[in-house]
């Protein structure tokens, strides 16, 4: 191409295409897709005007009118990437480096553990308030509060930090709850197997599993005749009174016995869900009348929560 003065100066490269005007054809294929933005086309040297010379479409090329036959048809497509060369070894001083350009990416692993490191060294040695000191770090008089601390459970007036690191209410063997039923009417079975005694049953559900729950069982009965009536109580459908500590009246002749029933257990249900206790009796010859309750007295059943 020719110019008036000095020729610029050649700063990179793009792609060219080059075809032959025959005088007849129009349209021209290109290499590659484009716009009549991002190429530039001449003929015989001389830069075409855009849209009035030709037109793009893709990748075809359409002059206004066929180029002459014999004729150099240039096409130049911009955009492409220039390139300026890479910088030769050792040739790139600290004045060319933009201060603070320098990333934490573009360091080596190994020196950012290290400035890490440092800046901990650093920071730990001028360290003031809560946590202070240099080589030697210390708390700080009345510096960790309730809000520091990281145990479960909730903290007031009622509480303390025991040594698994939760809050609980304080007083191993605290009477925690007490639940009772009563009954003054009689209650009868020849049942030769336990049965329920009607109302002498409670529902109690411990603050914690490891709380202990003390049975408690009173009031008058006996057997009406020979034989031998049976009380206990049952936690749940656990027998845990008779095997363990129940209580048994025996007669031998007729007659009626009217001995107080008296039945204390210290349980362990190992739970927090809502459990049942109650009473049940039995007599041994299917026959005889063992009963529970009367006009002697009230029976009645408590359930006392032991914390543990």
């Amino acid at each position: 191409m020719s110019y008036i003065g000095n020729q610029p100066a050649d700063i990179g490269v793009y792609a060219v295409q080059s075809e032959t005007g025959n005088g007849v054809l129009t349209a021209f294929t290109l290499d590659r897709a484009a716009t009549t933005a991002t190429i530039l086309v001449s003929i015989d040297g001389v830069d075409q005007i855009p849209t009035t010379a030709y037109a793009v479409s893709g990748t075809t090329l359409t002059f206004t009118s066929a180029p002459p036959n014999t004729s150099v048809i240039s096409i130049r497509f911009l955009g492409d990437t220039v390139s300026f060369g890479e910088p030769s070894d050792d040739s790139v001083a600290t004045a060319k480096i933009q201060d603070d350009a320098v990333t934490a990416a573009k360091l080596a692993n190994s020196i950012n553990t290290e400035i890490a490191a440092n800046t901990a060294k650093v920071t730990n040695a001028t360290h003031t308030g809560d946590v202070t000191g240099a080589t030697a770090l210390t708390i700080a008089t009345d510096a960790v509060d309730i809000a520091m601390l990281s145990a479960t459970g909730t903290a007031d007036a009622t509480t303390f930090l025991r040594g698994d690191n939760a809050w609980a209410a304080a007083g191993g063997g605290k009477v925690l709850q007490v639940v009772t039923a009563t009954i003054s009417a009689e209650r009868t079975t020849t049942s030769s197997s336990f049965a329920d005694v009607s109302g002498m049953s409670v529902n109690i559900t411990p603050e914690a599993t490891t709380s202990k729950v003390l049975v408690m069982v009173s009031g008058p009965g006996g057997v009406d005749g020979s034989g031998i009536g049976y009380y206990t109580v049952i936690r749940g459908s656990t027998n845990i009174g008779h095997s363990t500590g129940g209580m048994s009246i025996a007669r031998g002749n007729s007659g009626s016995v009217y001995p107080n029933v008296a039945i204390i257990y210290l349980d362990s249900p190992a739970t927090t869900s809502s459990t049942t206790y109650k009473m049940q009796m039995r007599s041994t010859s299917g026959t005889t009348n063992c009963w529970f309750g009367s006009g002697y007295g009230t029976g009645s059943i408590t359930v006392m929560e032991i914390g543990a």
